[in-house]
């Protein structure tokens, strides 16, 4: 049963639209997707969000506050196999699996999910056919869905244009291949600017790990994503127009769109709050609150590295020295994949909190980011780099320290500290693979978060220059995402591309 219902429609037509959108369950892909159904559905276009149980919870108060809106939007939920693919029970995301060995596990169990779904749509009478599907890239069956029903396929992959770019020229030319060793710099050809990286800051399409053996699914995605119709991406035209321009030229029609950034439709403090968790309560954010609001605009460090870091508790021992030593308020975020007990055994023990109290604030477990972010005291942002959160920290008009730790998470502390130049790095020097993280260790000291901090919320001269710049690209986020802008007529143009397949559909049908 799809669950919330939006408003009655009226009858249907075939010339009426309906958009179906399946998520990778993941809350850095799951999350940005509600916001692009949102988004769509402002468009008086009917949206349905195939999805999970446990991932239901997490989105629903989003899509009620739609549907009370009057906007077009619904969950289609279906079991989650756990089981059947060899899962513990409850493991509907990947941020709730044990351990990234059963990551193979869990994209058998998501591909389970096309026959449910399929079975689905195909019987409901209440609603027009589907028009497209926009699938995450890296649900690579979606694309056999979409020719089952005789429907475009429109890709989504929450990365930047400059990273779409990097790895097309990467696959396409294999630079890294050419004898450089691990440690040396290697130039990406056919860039609009020059690009240097090392081996060992690829992703694991081209810097494998050693602990998990998933190159088939990764081949399987590239093919499929080169079938698709269109590909719409979390970004603005004007935050990377040298990239996007170049990236469109080797996409399919040069249909590629940015409609981002997506999680500035969240505008109410209630919508922010909720944003991927249905389950965060007005009482478990009001003492946050009230904490930034007892300090200065501009004064505190916002410091959390993503919703799948596995970060080790030495690591983070020296995160929060460093927080700590720079002499910033902080807010930080530490996760129970954090191996918290370990880790909250040193806070005590350190007495961390108490010889912190009022200057720094511990978050455990879930944090409201956009609404965070969104507040006047934050004055920099201390990011893993997933372009989620680097995103989001260009919406706020933070400047941010960078600290990449995998999949192409080096690609966009390149865009943010040397494209945009809003940021200054931690030093992080490879891909830490998630799975690895024991095997490496630490590899970042306290000194240098410290002086990266220090760096990004210092007063004068160049850090000056970042806040003035960063406030400028959030300017421009928010022209992008407005009525006019060049996120909302891309919105538009995919709508009528949409429309167009579907009423030529409709002809050969009358025909």
């Amino acid at each position: 049963m799809a669950s919330p219902n939006p408003p009655s429609l009226r009858p249907w037509t075939w010339e009426d639209l309906h958009f179906v959108l399946i998520p990778l369950m993941c809350p850095g892909h799951l999350i940005p997707m509600v916001d692009i159904a949102c988004l769509i559905a402002q468009h008086r276009v009917l949206v349905t969000v195939a999805t999970t149980p446990a991932n239901t919870a997490r989105v629903q108060a989003t899509v009620i506050r739609a549907t009370a809106l009057g906007l077009p939007i619904r969950i289609l939920e279906v079991e989650f196999p756990a089981k059947q693919a060899g899962l513990p029970e409850g493991c509907e995301n990947v941020d709730a699996l044990p351990s990234m060995a059963l990551v193979r596990n869990f994209m058998a169990a998501t591909e389970m999910l096309r026959l449910p779904i399929e079975r689905r749509i195909r019987e409901d009478a209440a609603t027009p056919p589907p028009s497209c599907i926009i699938s995450d890239r890296n649900l690579a069956w979606t694309a056999d869905l979409a020719d089952d029903l005789d429907i475009p396929r429109v890709v989504f992959d929450g990365m930047s244009c400059f990273t779409h770019l990097c790895m097309h020229n990467l696959q396409l030319h294999k630079p890294h291949e050419k004898g450089a060793g691990r440690s040396e710099l290697f130039t990406v050809p056919e860039m609009p600017r020059r690009v240097d990286f090392t081996v060992a800051q690829l992703p694991g399409n081209f810097n494998p790990p050693s602990n998990i053996d998933i190159q088939d699914i990764r081949e399987r995605t590239r093919e499929s994503a080169e079938r698709a119709h269109a590909v719409i991406i979390n970004s603005f035209d004007e935050l990377e127009l040298e990239y996007i321009g170049a990236y469109r030229k080797v996409v399919r029609g040069g249909r590629a769109w940015c409609v981002g950034p997506v999680s500035l439709c969240n505008k109410t403090a209630v919508g922010m709050r909720q944003r991927g968790n249905s389950c965060t309560a007005a009482d478990e954010t009001a003492g946050l609150i009230a904490w930034l609001d007892s300090h200065k605009p501009g004064s505190v460090i916002y410091a959390c590295l993503g919703s799948l870091n596995r970060v080790g508790p030495a690591q983070m021992m020296e995160m929060g020295r460093g927080l700590e030593s720079s002499r910033s308020p902080f807010v930080w975020v530490i996760r129970g994949a954090n191996r918290g007990e370990e880790l909250d055994r040193w806070l005590s023990e350190d007495q961390f909190e108490e010889r912190n109290r009022g200057r720094g604030l511990v978050v455990r477990g879930w944090a409201p980011q956009v609404l965070i972010l969104s507040h006047p005291s934050i004055g920099g942002f201390l990011t893993h780099c997933g372009w989620n959160s680097t995103l989001e920290g260009v919406a706020a008009g933070v400047p941010m320290v960078t600290w990449p730790l995998f999949a192409e998470q080096f690609f966009n502390e390149k865009v943010v500290v040397e494209v945009l130049g809003v940021g200054v790095g931690v030093g992080a020097e490879e891909v830490i693979h998630l799975g690895e993280e024991d095997k490496y260790g630490v590899t970042v000291r306290a000194e240098a978060i410290r002086d990266a901090v220090v760096k990004v919320m210092s007063g004068g001269g160049e850090g000056a220059e970042r806040r003035r710049r960063a406030r400028e690209l959030a300017k421009m986020a928010a022209e992008a995402t407005e009525e006019g802008g060049s996120s909302a007529l891309n919105m538009r143009t995919l709508i009528d591309y949409i429309k167009e397949q579907r009423q030529a559909q409709t002809s050969k049908r009358i025909k």
